[in-house]
């Protein structure tokens, strides 16, 4: 296969970060391309933990070139800080890191309009971690952000900046009668964190198609979950970018011909950190044993995560659109204490049955699930190391997930560390 691309497949946070680092070790090139510093993934290595935001997992491995392709908004100052806590933990990222000079920039203004937004709405907020991301979308389809390869001229930077600080400021203090934003301080700021990492910042679209031409293995790096995708997701309770497939080659600048298998991580329940709709929640003792057992607290802005049953429909329906090749399942060890595990396999709306994900969030909001219900392995599975050591009943429920979602699951999770992975 030219590349394989790890896809989340519920409401992000499914351990696409241990998959990716898991999959990097014969990659020679790790591509993120979509997303920001909003996405958090958490990789263990040898017991200890590495959070990144930015920076593709792949890092983590010796011998690849981890890149942040054009489709990624960029925090220069949350990359500088990722940057120095890899170096604090002796880890040398010299010509292991390559970042698009076509991607935008999140600027200050961003973070305090997305923060200002959230307080408007009230009760009607999105939920979002606050980073800017959005706004610097936005921006990006209104045709006025800023670059990275606007930095190589600090005249035009400085212009640019100028600028779009003078009209944000006109929406800072008329609109939610807040402090206006210098952009002096911001120019010096960002120039200095660009002299960081500017002798990383190059043609990623080039980069990764040579690779693929000289027969390399690419492994491209999705961020948050289909059901957050801006277009397929539950709008508009979702992230700012296409995090299912089709976000990959606008992201990257590859054409949809060289994308090769296609991984969907999906947990073996379900979690969701923010507003909206979310059909099987558990707000009792289950939705607490899982946040609690599963460790269910956000990477990025540590917020608790809602839990629930797995929603075969809201999987079934990321399947469909990713074109998923296999699965990878996590975090099947949280279900190691319940006697009894129930799977949502449908949806009842005033007394219809259906089986596929309505678009509306009212009708969404309706739905009750109709579960099936499995009996559960009441064993500690963390030791398992190859399929035989999982008890019968595991077994049991990995097969009738991936009957329900009609992928094969080829890959099974049973803790944190890179060990704790089997291979069915």
């Amino acid at each position: 296969m030219p590349s394989t691309c790890v896809i989340g497949t519920q409401w992000g946070d499914e351990g696409k970060g241990k998959i990716v680092d898991y999959l990097s070790e014969d990659a020679d090139l790790i591509v993120r391309y979509q997303g920001g510093s909003n996405a958090g993934h958490t990789v263990i290595v040898e017991g200890e933990k590495f959070v990144l935001h930015l920076i593709p997992s792949g890092i983590l491995r010796e011998n690849t070139l981890s890149v942040i392709a054009n489709g990624v908004v960029i925090d220069p100052i949350q990359l500088v800080k990722e940057m120095d806590e890899l170096a604090e933990k002796g880890m040398d990222i010299e010509g292991k890191l390559a970042v698009s000079d076509r991607a935008h920039v999140v600027l200050p203004h961003h973070q305090r309009l997305d923060g200002l937004s959230e307080e408007w709405k009230g009760a009607k907020k999105l939920g979002t971690t606050g980073r800017g991301i959005g706004p610097c979308y936005s921006d990006k389809m209104l045709r006025t952000g800023i670059r990275l390869c606007d930095f190589d001229d600090p005249e035009i930077f400085r212009e640019r900046l100028k600028e779009e600080v003078r009209l944000r400021n006109a929406v800072l203090t008329g609109v939610y009668d807040a402090e206006s934003l210098e952009w002096e301080e911001t120019f010096e700021r960002y120039m200095e964190c660009y002299s960081r990492f500017g002798g990383y910042v190059t043609d990623t679209a080039t980069l990764i198609n040579r690779a693929l031409d000289d027969g390399k293995n690419v492994l491209f790096e999705g961020a948050q979950g289909t059901m957050l995708d801006i277009d397929h997701g539950t709008y508009p309770f979702v992230t700012s970018s296409n995090s299912s497939i089709g976000g990959l080659c606008a992201g990257a600048g590859v054409a949809p011909g060289r994308i090769g298998d296609v991984v969907g991580i999906v947990k073996a329940y379900t979690t969701r950190v923010g507003e909206g709709p979310f059909p099987t929640e558990d707000t009792g003792d289950i939705g607490s044993h899982l946040q609690n057992k599963g460790g269910e607290f956000g990477a990025t802005t540590g917020r608790p995560r809602r839990c629930g049953w797995f929603d075969a429909c809201a999987v079934g329906y990321s399947a469909m659109l990713n074109g998923l090749t296999y699965v990878a399942l996590t975090k099947l060890d949280v279900l190691d204490e319940l006697e009894r595990i129930r799977v949502c396999v449908g949806y009842e709306i005033d007394g219809a049955r259906i089986d596929t994900f309505p678009a509306s969030l009212r009708t969404l909001a309706k739905c009750t699930p109709v579960y099936e219900e499995l009996a559960g392995w009441m064993a500690d599975i963390t030791g398992a190391r190859k399929t035989e050591d999982l008890p019968e009943n595991a077994m049991k429920y990995v097969r009738f997930l991936e009957e329900r979602i009609a992928v094969p699951v080829k890959m099974v999770s049973v803790g944190g560390d890179r060990k704790q992975m089997l291979t069915l």
